[in-house]
């Protein structure tokens, strides 16, 4: 059973296809019913994914078997701290968590950070997605203070110094 991860822009049909699975996972979640279309469709309108390409980021998706099944993303918070960056859009379909794909997906990222000088890689989650606070808590990632204002979508701060 063999993982790959590429980078790959993050409009490309695998992987608007997991932005758009991670987006209906985290918001059925939140809501604790299913999402709507339209409310996926809002998440996915003006979220900022367009920093997730040089010189402001990255995105990556991983493959399973050559399906592909999760994904994650780097933005570079420079301007603001330098040596900083945020991992965001970390997710692995359902049918293929348990197999290593969130630690080769970190892994990854990690990778890429270093190459933009990163020493700092932060995110925030929120305290139901716990398989998300469980990966990155057994991957190294501390929880710290809060580093932006709490939102309804930000519950839970972690950094990992790299």
């Amino acid at each position: 059973m063999t993982w790959t991860v590429t980078t790959e822009r993050f409009d490309s049909p695998d992987a608007t296809a997991l932005r758009r699975d991670y987006y209906d996972e985290v918001a059925s979640r939140y809501w604790q019913r299913p999402a709507t279309a339209e409310e996926i469709a809002d998440g996915l309108t003006d979220d900022g994914a367009d920093l997730l390409t040089p010189p402001t980021g990255q995105f990556v998706v991983g493959r399973h078997e050559g399906k592909a099944a999760a994904c994650a993303g780097l933005v570079l918070t420079e301007a603001a701290e330098p040596g900083t960056a945020e991992l965001t859009r970390v997710y692995v379909r359902p049918a293929f968590r348990g197999t290593g794909g969130g630690a080769v997906l970190l892994a990854a990222v990690e990778e890429a950070a270093r190459a933009f000088g990163v020493r700092l890689l932060r995110l925030d989650t929120r305290t139901d997605l716990v398989e998300a606070r469980g990966l990155y808590a057994k991957h190294g990632y501390r929880e710290v203070p809060a580093f932006h204002r709490r939102t309804p979508y930000a519950e839970v701060w972690f950094a990992k110094e790299l």
